[in-house]
Protein backbone atom coordinates (compact mmCIF):
# COMPACT_ATOMS: atom_id res chain seq x y z
CA UNK A 1 0.00 0.00 0.00
CA UNK A 2 2.95 2.18 0.99
CA UNK A 3 4.59 1.59 -2.20
CA UNK A 4 1.28 1.94 -4.30
CA UNK A 5 1.03 5.70 -2.26
CA UNK A 6 4.80 6.55 -3.41
CA UNK A 7 4.03 5.24 -7.53
CA UNK A 8 1.30 7.40 -7.88
CA UNK A 9 2.91 10.91 -7.61
CA UNK A 10 5.76 9.16 -10.25
CA UNK A 11 2.90 8.60 -12.46
CA UNK A 12 1.32 11.76 -12.28
CA UNK A 13 5.41 13.48 -12.60
CA UNK A 14 5.60 11.41 -15.38
CA UNK A 15 2.74 11.76 -17.61
CA UNK A 16 3.07 15.84 -16.15
CA UNK A 17 6.61 15.44 -18.00
CA UNK A 18 5.07 13.58 -20.98
CA UNK A 19 2.49 16.24 -21.81
CA UNK A 20 4.82 19.20 -20.87
CA UNK A 21 6.90 17.57 -23.97
CA UNK A 22 4.57 17.38 -26.44
CA UNK A 23 3.15 20.68 -28.36
CA UNK A 24 0.85 20.87 -31.43
CA UNK A 25 1.65 23.09 -34.23
CA UNK A 26 -1.84 24.20 -35.94
CA UNK A 27 -2.40 23.96 -39.88
CA UNK A 28 -2.79 27.90 -39.65
CA UNK A 29 0.66 28.13 -37.85
CA UNK A 30 4.41 27.55 -37.91
CA UNK A 31 6.42 27.14 -35.11
CA UNK A 32 10.27 27.50 -33.20
CA UNK A 33 11.64 25.58 -30.77
CA UNK A 34 13.98 27.70 -28.71
CA UNK A 35 16.79 26.72 -25.67
CA UNK A 36 17.89 29.71 -24.45
CA UNK A 37 17.40 31.64 -27.52
CA UNK A 38 18.87 29.41 -29.64
CA UNK A 39 16.52 27.51 -32.52
CA UNK A 40 16.51 23.95 -31.75
CA UNK A 41 13.06 22.69 -34.25
CA UNK A 42 12.03 24.07 -37.39
CA UNK A 43 8.56 23.29 -37.57
CA UNK A 44 6.25 24.03 -41.06
CA UNK A 45 4.35 21.63 -41.05
CA UNK A 46 1.20 20.70 -39.07
CA UNK A 47 1.32 18.02 -36.70
CA UNK A 48 2.90 16.88 -32.78
CA UNK A 49 6.40 17.98 -31.36
CA UNK A 50 8.37 17.41 -28.85
CA UNK A 51 10.52 19.73 -26.89
CA UNK A 52 12.29 19.43 -23.24
CA UNK A 53 10.09 21.10 -20.82
CA UNK A 54 11.23 23.30 -19.05
CA UNK A 55 13.90 24.31 -21.74
CA UNK A 56 12.70 24.75 -24.66
CA UNK A 57 10.02 27.18 -25.45
CA UNK A 58 7.45 27.44 -28.22
CA UNK A 59 7.13 30.59 -30.20
CA UNK A 60 4.40 30.78 -32.81
CA UNK A 61 4.05 32.28 -35.93
CA UNK A 62 0.95 33.09 -38.49
CA UNK A 63 1.03 30.77 -41.71
CA UNK A 64 -1.70 32.78 -43.12
CA UNK A 65 -1.77 35.92 -45.54
CA UNK A 66 -1.79 38.72 -43.43
CA UNK A 67 -2.76 42.11 -44.25
CA UNK A 68 -1.10 45.80 -43.54
CA UNK A 69 -2.59 49.02 -43.67
CA UNK A 70 -0.35 52.01 -44.35
CA UNK A 71 -1.00 55.60 -43.29
CA UNK A 72 -1.42 58.23 -45.83
CA UNK A 73 0.99 58.68 -48.15
CA UNK A 74 1.41 62.03 -49.80
CA UNK A 75 3.62 61.74 -53.17
CA UNK A 76 4.65 64.14 -56.53
CA UNK A 77 4.17 62.96 -59.73
CA UNK A 78 6.23 63.97 -62.79
CA UNK A 79 3.40 66.58 -63.19
CA UNK A 80 3.82 68.26 -59.88
CA UNK A 81 0.72 67.25 -58.53
CA UNK A 82 0.16 66.29 -55.29
CA UNK A 83 -1.87 63.32 -54.57
CA UNK A 84 -2.67 61.25 -50.73
CA UNK A 85 -2.13 57.65 -51.43
CA UNK A 86 -4.12 55.04 -48.98
CA UNK A 87 -2.66 51.63 -49.63
CA UNK A 88 -2.03 48.13 -48.17
CA UNK A 89 0.21 45.35 -48.83
CA UNK A 90 -0.47 41.33 -48.24
CA UNK A 91 2.01 39.59 -47.02
CA UNK A 92 2.76 36.20 -45.67
CA UNK A 93 6.10 34.78 -43.45
CA UNK A 94 8.08 32.66 -45.87
CA UNK A 95 10.39 31.81 -43.77
CA UNK A 96 10.64 31.96 -39.77
CA UNK A 97 13.62 31.60 -39.12
CA UNK A 98 15.07 34.32 -41.56
CA UNK A 99 11.71 36.47 -39.77
CA UNK A 100 13.37 35.86 -36.14
CA UNK A 101 16.47 36.61 -36.90
CA UNK A 102 15.55 40.19 -38.58
CA UNK A 103 12.93 41.24 -36.09
CA UNK A 104 14.91 40.02 -33.10
CA UNK A 105 12.95 40.43 -29.68
CA UNK A 106 10.69 43.51 -31.58
CA UNK A 107 8.14 40.82 -32.86
CA UNK A 108 5.55 41.39 -35.08
CA UNK A 109 5.03 45.26 -34.31
CA UNK A 110 8.61 45.45 -35.29
CA UNK A 111 8.21 43.48 -38.57
CA UNK A 112 5.05 45.77 -39.52
CA UNK A 113 6.80 48.40 -38.71
CA UNK A 114 9.71 47.70 -41.39
CA UNK A 115 7.40 46.44 -43.90
CA UNK A 116 5.62 49.89 -44.05
CA UNK A 117 8.75 51.40 -43.75
CA UNK A 118 9.36 49.59 -47.14
CA UNK A 119 5.61 50.02 -49.06
CA UNK A 120 6.06 53.92 -48.02
CA UNK A 121 9.18 54.08 -49.66
CA UNK A 122 8.45 52.10 -52.69
CA UNK A 123 5.59 53.99 -53.33
CA UNK A 124 6.96 57.04 -53.38
CA UNK A 125 9.67 55.96 -55.71
CA UNK A 126 7.56 53.98 -58.14
CA UNK A 127 4.84 56.86 -58.41
CA UNK A 128 7.06 59.77 -58.41
CA UNK A 129 9.23 58.42 -61.02
CA UNK A 130 9.80 59.91 -64.37
CA UNK A 131 7.07 59.59 -66.50
CA UNK A 132 4.58 59.20 -64.15
CA UNK A 133 1.71 61.65 -63.68
CA UNK A 134 -1.25 61.82 -62.20
CA UNK A 135 -3.43 60.83 -64.95
CA UNK A 136 -1.58 57.66 -65.09
CA UNK A 137 -2.09 56.66 -61.70
CA UNK A 138 -5.84 57.30 -61.80
CA UNK A 139 -5.68 55.48 -65.28
CA UNK A 140 -6.15 51.82 -66.14
CA UNK A 141 -2.26 51.71 -66.17
CA UNK A 142 -2.58 51.57 -62.22
CA UNK A 143 -2.61 47.77 -62.20
CA UNK A 144 0.99 48.01 -63.82
CA UNK A 145 2.54 50.47 -61.21
CA UNK A 146 0.59 48.38 -58.07
CA UNK A 147 2.83 45.58 -59.90
CA UNK A 148 5.89 47.03 -59.70
CA UNK A 149 5.74 48.34 -56.03
CA UNK A 150 4.44 45.02 -55.64
CA UNK A 151 7.96 43.65 -57.11
CA UNK A 152 10.22 45.86 -55.79
CA UNK A 153 9.00 45.60 -52.10
CA UNK A 154 8.75 41.71 -52.22
CA UNK A 155 12.12 42.06 -53.31
CA UNK A 156 13.34 44.01 -50.00
CA UNK A 157 10.81 42.42 -47.59
CA UNK A 158 12.54 39.01 -48.52
CA UNK A 159 15.42 40.28 -46.18
CA UNK A 160 12.75 40.25 -44.07
CA UNK A 161 11.98 36.76 -44.57
CA UNK A 162 8.46 37.94 -45.81
CA UNK A 163 6.55 37.46 -49.38
CA UNK A 164 4.53 40.27 -50.42
CA UNK A 165 1.33 38.78 -52.04
CA UNK A 166 -0.17 42.07 -53.27
CA UNK A 167 -0.32 45.54 -53.06
CA UNK A 168 -3.49 47.74 -53.60
CA UNK A 169 -3.59 51.50 -54.15
CA UNK A 170 -7.23 52.19 -52.60
CA UNK A 171 -7.81 55.68 -52.66
CA UNK A 172 -5.79 58.64 -54.42
CA UNK A 173 -7.11 62.01 -53.31
CA UNK A 174 -6.06 65.72 -53.87
CA UNK A 175 -4.43 67.23 -50.87
CA UNK A 176 -7.37 69.99 -49.51
CA UNK A 177 -5.10 73.09 -49.48
CA UNK A 178 -3.75 71.91 -53.33
CA UNK A 179 -7.19 71.30 -54.76
CA UNK A 180 -8.26 74.55 -56.18
CA UNK A 181 -4.65 75.11 -57.49
CA UNK A 182 -4.80 71.28 -59.07
CA UNK A 183 -8.22 72.06 -60.35
CA UNK A 184 -6.98 75.39 -61.76
CA UNK A 185 -4.07 73.46 -63.21
CA UNK A 186 -5.94 70.79 -64.97
CA UNK A 187 -8.61 73.45 -66.46
CA UNK A 188 -5.66 75.32 -68.25
CA UNK A 189 -4.36 71.94 -69.57
CA UNK A 190 -7.53 70.90 -70.96
CA UNK A 191 -7.94 74.16 -72.74
CA UNK A 192 -4.49 74.29 -74.11
CA UNK A 193 -5.02 71.26 -75.13
CA UNK A 194 -8.51 72.25 -76.93
CA UNK A 195 -6.48 75.14 -78.20
CA UNK A 196 -3.87 73.13 -79.96
CA UNK A 197 -6.86 70.33 -80.94
CA UNK A 198 -8.77 73.57 -82.44
CA UNK A 199 -5.41 74.82 -84.04
CA UNK A 200 -4.76 71.28 -85.59
CA UNK A 201 -8.05 71.08 -87.20
CA UNK A 202 -8.29 74.50 -88.73
CA UNK A 203 -4.45 73.51 -90.15
CA UNK A 204 -6.39 70.33 -91.40
CA UNK A 205 -9.27 72.28 -92.93
CA UNK A 206 -6.76 74.52 -95.12
CA UNK A 207 -5.30 71.96 -96.32
CA UNK A 208 -8.76 70.12 -97.89
CA UNK A 209 -9.88 73.50 -98.79
CA UNK A 210 -6.85 74.19 -101.18
CA UNK A 211 -6.88 70.61 -102.31
CA UNK A 212 -10.57 71.71 -103.14
CA UNK A 213 -10.05 74.84 -104.94
CA UNK A 214 -7.10 72.97 -106.46
CA UNK A 215 -9.00 70.03 -107.50
CA UNK A 216 -11.96 72.69 -108.55
CA UNK A 217 -9.27 75.21 -110.55
CA UNK A 218 -8.38 71.48 -112.58
CA UNK A 219 -11.62 70.39 -113.17
CA UNK A 220 -12.75 73.90 -114.22
CA UNK A 221 -9.75 74.36 -116.98
CA UNK A 222 -10.30 71.38 -118.27
CA UNK A 223 -14.09 71.47 -118.73
CA UNK A 224 -13.16 74.48 -120.79
CA UNK A 225 -10.71 73.08 -122.98
CA UNK A 226 -12.88 70.30 -123.66
CA UNK A 227 -15.74 73.17 -124.32
CA UNK A 228 -13.37 75.18 -126.60
CA UNK A 229 -12.44 71.89 -128.53
CA UNK A 230 -16.35 70.73 -128.92
CA UNK A 231 -16.69 74.44 -130.01
CA UNK A 232 -14.60 74.46 -132.69
CA UNK A 233 -15.04 70.91 -134.14
CA UNK A 234 -18.94 72.63 -133.86
CA UNK A 235 -17.92 75.71 -135.96
CA UNK A 236 -15.82 73.93 -138.42
CA UNK A 237 -18.80 71.60 -139.42
CA UNK A 238 -21.16 74.55 -139.19
CA UNK A 239 -18.80 75.97 -141.80
CA UNK A 240 -18.39 72.56 -143.36
CA UNK A 241 -22.21 72.84 -143.71
CA UNK A 242 -22.71 76.40 -144.90
CA UNK A 243 -20.20 75.94 -147.52
CA UNK A 244 -21.80 72.64 -149.19
CA UNK A 245 -25.22 74.59 -149.15
CA UNK A 246 -23.58 77.45 -150.67
CA UNK A 247 -22.21 75.16 -153.25
CA UNK A 248 -25.13 73.86 -154.45
CA UNK A 249 -27.71 77.11 -154.32
CA UNK A 250 -26.17 80.43 -153.97
CA UNK A 251 -29.62 82.41 -154.54
CA UNK A 252 -31.22 80.18 -151.83
CA UNK A 253 -28.24 80.05 -149.64
CA UNK A 254 -28.23 83.74 -149.67
CA UNK A 255 -32.36 84.03 -149.26
CA UNK A 256 -31.99 82.30 -146.25
CA UNK A 257 -29.28 83.81 -144.53
CA UNK A 258 -31.54 86.98 -145.18
CA UNK A 259 -34.43 85.33 -143.54
CA UNK A 260 -32.07 84.55 -140.36
CA UNK A 261 -31.04 88.10 -140.05
CA UNK A 262 -34.62 89.26 -140.22
CA UNK A 263 -35.85 87.05 -137.56
CA UNK A 264 -32.77 87.98 -135.31
CA UNK A 265 -33.25 91.88 -136.03
CA UNK A 266 -37.15 91.92 -135.52
CA UNK A 267 -37.60 89.77 -132.26
CA UNK A 268 -38.53 90.84 -129.19
CA UNK A 269 -40.52 93.68 -128.19
CA UNK A 270 -38.89 96.81 -130.08
CA UNK A 271 -39.44 95.80 -134.08
CA UNK A 272 -38.68 99.37 -135.53
CA UNK A 273 -35.24 99.94 -137.62
CA UNK A 274 -33.76 102.72 -139.06
CA UNK A 275 -32.15 102.09 -142.24
CA UNK A 276 -31.94 103.21 -145.57
CA UNK A 277 -34.41 101.87 -148.33
CA UNK A 278 -32.01 101.12 -150.28
CA UNK A 279 -29.96 99.16 -148.36
CA UNK A 280 -29.28 95.89 -149.37
CA UNK A 281 -30.91 94.43 -146.01
CA UNK A 282 -33.74 94.84 -147.42
CA UNK A 283 -33.01 93.11 -150.79
CA UNK A 284 -35.62 90.13 -150.53
CA UNK A 285 -38.37 92.56 -148.90
CA UNK A 286 -38.50 94.70 -151.85
CA UNK A 287 -41.20 94.09 -154.14
CA UNK A 288 -39.42 94.74 -157.60
CA UNK A 289 -36.86 91.64 -156.03
CA UNK A 290 -39.97 89.61 -156.20
CA UNK A 291 -40.62 90.55 -159.73
CA UNK A 292 -36.84 90.06 -160.45
CA UNK A 293 -36.70 86.59 -159.05
CA UNK A 294 -40.46 85.49 -161.37
CA UNK A 295 -39.01 87.08 -164.60
CA UNK A 296 -35.68 85.09 -164.34
CA UNK A 297 -37.57 82.01 -163.30
CA UNK A 298 -39.63 83.10 -166.54
CA UNK A 299 -37.24 83.32 -168.17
Amino acid sequence: MRKLGLLIPVVVVVLVGILASIFVVDEREKALVLRFGQIKQVRTEPGIGFKVPLLDEIVRFEDRILTLETPVIEVTPADDRRLEIDAFVMYRIADIVQYRQAIGVGGERQAESELRGILESQIRAVLGSQGVTSNTILSPERSALMDQIRERSDSRAQLLGLDVVDVRLRQTNLPEQNFDATLQRMIAEREREATDERARGREAAQRVTALADRTYEVILSEARRDARIIEGEADAERANIFAKAYGRDQEFFEFYRSLSAYEEALKGENSTMVLSPNSEFFNYLRSDQGSRSNEGETN
